[in-house]
């Protein structure tokens, strides 16, 4: 009976110790409270890496301003457009937005687009803004050569559906 008394008083023992320890461990990992042990590192928020920069940073003189064409400034397309207008929504990349700064611009066609040299879109993409090299990067002039075409199935197999 003795041998009994001592096994349960061992095994309560030893879960009293483990329901101590694991409290111990939640109340150190709690959010707010300081650690007992002045060696263990202090974790700190981590800061943003923003640099503030000062007013003349964005000041620029004469000979560092950029020209921006003015609103009637517009490009000299090779061929202007005949004919109804396209969708040109229809091209990946080229949104409601981009469609209409197109059109203000005079392009309205998928030939339009298609027939563009190099110098051309050039010139059209200092017009575009804040949209400034979507013309290459979504490859316009490809797809509007297919979407002027016709050839449904060859933009598809290249460009996805429509």
């Amino acid at each position: 009976m003795t041998q009994n008394i001592y096994i349960i008083f061992a095994v309560v023992a030893l879960v009293a110790l483990i329901v101590i320890w694991l409290f111990l461990r939640w109340r150190a990992n709690a959010p707010g409270q300081r650690l007992a042990d002045p060696n263990r590192p202090r974790l700190e928020p981590r800061k943003p890496d923003i640099i503030l920069a000062s007013a003349a940073d964005f000041s620029a003189t004469k000979s560092e301003a950029v020209p921006v064409p003015a609103a009637s400034d517009k490009p000299r397309i090779a061929e202007p457009a005949s004919g109804p207008a396209d969708d040109l929504r229809r091209i990946k990349g080229l949104g409601p937005k981009l469609a209409a700064l197109l059109d203000d611009l005079g392009v309205t066609r998928f030939d339009q687009i298609a027939a563009w040299s190099d110098a051309d879109i050039a010139e059209i993409d200092a017009h575009l803004g804040q949209f400034a090299g979507r013309i290459t990067r979504d490859a316009w002039v490809e797809q509007a050569a297919f979407l002027a075409r016709g050839d449904a199935d060859g933009f598809k197999a290249r460009f996805g559906a429509l």
